[in-house]
């Protein structure tokens, strides 16, 4: 009974270290650095990305 306890008690330990060894990592990376820019970057309109083209214009493309 004793041993296995200690044996959970070094595993939770084990990876309670971890996670915070990867949590250390992406703070250093920058993954928090900005949380509030994502949700609003995403309603700018972006007019540059993709010209819309006439339908009939891209048949004539493919026919020749």
């Amino acid at each position: 009974m004793f041993k296995s306890t200690v044996i959970l008690i070094l595993l939770s330990l084990c990876i309670g270290t971890g996670a915070w060894l990867f949590f250390v990592w992406t703070v250093r990376r920058g993954d928090f650095d900005d949380v509030e820019g994502p949700k609003y970057r995403m309603l700018d309109d972006d007019e540059e990305t993709h010209p819309v083209q006439d339908s009939s214009s891209q048949g004539e493309n493919h026919e020749k």
